[in-house]
């Protein structure tokens, strides 16, 4: 026993004062929590739901020449099979998005996985190109549902503190079905017919309709603004301009020199008319004072300029392995395949790094790992050939996947309900544009590069050339998007 001043006994143990205590400098990071089985299956459900959108472009590229045999067409007629897609994926993605803040995501999500399940219908018994064409436009209306509004209902299905984790799950179910769609497209044909690519889709739409119904959470009706109406205007000026876009910029389109010009003029113009409603209008569709929040006006710049770049492996890679490389076809579609394995293995990953050290951080590692797979890209294939190729991606793809996990959550975690849906729809626009503006910018830098007048018989010094001048372009374009986005996005709140 000891004395303390005070006059009082007592032991000694209770005469220790309690020591106060330190904080570790590396504090360990505390697991996360199993998610509960309902926002288990509805993860599932938006993983579907982006899946399917994906797959749909994918399973039907490598179905072109099977389409052009079995209906007598030309190259230019079958690939409306793919951009009928493309477009309405790209002018209604928005709109769709809107639709879903005003009227509830889940009910609109269920109507687009049924549409897309029904045109999938459609799309197997068309009797005709053109009626496939048709099918394949009212497919892209219900992928472009699914895409926009699986994204925004992330912040209703999981906890806050996992939305990087589900963010990263998303872009891995995105590049399973771009990786999957060429090998279960040829499958299906070698052993099915090009029916069976449309038609393996539809008990796919089924049970994401029946994941949805039972566990996708309702948007609180609060959230829902009922009474500021729709802007049809805006949506048709929009509509119009992106498919004048779309247009003009797309490969293959048949459109000549002069007509591209004037959809570009037209295009142009309609995004003049557009902002000039939209500041006019009492519910517009984009409320252009969200375009002046930095991170989501950051967010969107990055998104377009990063696809515009990823495009560009998915154009230029196929020439510059069977040309410049010598491969034969088979290990084409091996190597193209690279790309999309990588990213499968790493979406989940990169979400929980969103999670661990925060979104601002992870887009800045994600777009200079970016930068220095696009000068692998065009630097080491002069020097070691296939080995210098697959190192470029095998670091171009991961920092893909980083960049895109950080940067959907820093712009959906924070916004506010009433606004998931349009926001959603404008990340997936910037997405979408990027890739087609990659399709026809890159591809033209890569054919201006070669100084070819057919790429098909291009020696392979001049496709080296062509790829070291796109990819080149393509780090430098990296390299100003990694300065935007240091100097321009803030810590989320």
């Amino acid at each position: 026993m000891r004395r303390l001043p005070l006059g009082r006994w007592v032991p000694y143990s209770a005469w220790t004062l309690p020591a106060t205590p330190r904080t570790p400098r590396n504090p360990p990071i505390p697991k996360p929590q199993p998610l509960p089985v309902g926002a288990t299956a509805a993860l599932a459900c938006l993983s579907l739901s982006v899946l399917l959108s994906s797959l749909g472009t994918s399973i039907a590229n490598v179905g072109l020449p099977s389409l052009a045999r079995a209906f007598g067409a030309s190259f230019q007629q079958v690939q409306w099979v793919v951009l009928a897609y493309l477009l309405a994926i790209t002018t209604l993605v928005v709109s769709v998005g809107r639709l879903g803040d005003m009227l509830g995501r889940r009910r609109l999500l269920l109507a687009g996985m049924a549409v897309f399940t029904l045109a999938s219908v459609l799309c197997a018994l068309a009797p005709s190109l053109a009626l496939l064409v048709a099918a394949r436009a009212l497919q892209g209306l219900g992928a472009a549902t699914m895409m926009a509004l699986g994204m925004a209902l992330v912040g209703e299905s999981v906890p806050k503190e996992r939305t990087g984790s589900a963010m990263g799950l998303l872009g891995t179910m995105s590049a399973v079905g771009t990786a999957l769609g060429p090998s279960l497209g040829g499958l299906l044909l070698a052993f099915a017919g090009w029916r069976a690519l449309f038609a393996t889709l539809v008990p796919l739409g089924g049970v994401a309709m029946l994941l949805a119904w039972r566990y996708v959470p309702s948007s609180p009706a609060a959230a829902r603004p009922r009474q500021a109406g729709f802007d049809r205007l805006g949506t048709l000026l929009l509509t119009l301009t992106l498919a004048c876009y779309a247009l003009a910029v797309t490969p293959g389109s048949g459109q000549p020199g002069a007509a591209s010009l004037a959809l570009l003029l037209a295009a142009a113009l309609g995004a003049g008319l557009f902002v000039w409603v939209q500041a006019r209008v009492r519910a517009p569709l984009v409320p252009l004072a969200a375009l002046r929040d930095p991170v989501l006006a950051t967010s969107l710049a990055l998104n377009a300029v990063v696809a515009t770049v990823m495009m560009a492996t998915l154009v230029v890679g196929p020439f510059f392995l069977s040309q410049g490389l010598g491969l034969g076809a088979a290990a084409v579609g091996a190597v193209m395949a690279v790309g999309p394995v990588i990213s499968t293995l790493c979406g989940v990953p990169a979400g929980r790094a969103v999670d661990r050290w925060g979104a601002p951080t992870v887009v800045l590692a994600g777009l200079l790992a970016m930068v220095a797979g696009a000068l692998g890209l065009a630097l080491l294939p002069a020097r070691w050939g296939l080995a210098g190729y697959l190192l470029g991606m095998a670091v171009l793809t991961p920092g893909y996947q980083l960049f895109q996990a950080a940067n959907n959550t820093a712009v959906m975690a924070d916004v506010p309900a009433a606004r998931r849906g349009v926001v959603s729809g404008l990340l997936n626009l910037a997405r979408n544009l990027g890739l087609i503006t990659g399709a026809s910018v890159m591809g033209a830098v890569f054919a201006g590069a070669t100084a070819a007048p057919d790429l098909r018989t291009a020696p392979p010094a001049a496709l080296l050339g062509g790829m070291q001048a796109t990819f080149g372009l393509a780090a430098g374009l990296l390299v100003l998007a990694w300065g935007v986005a240091a100097r321009g996005r803030r810590v989320p709140a």
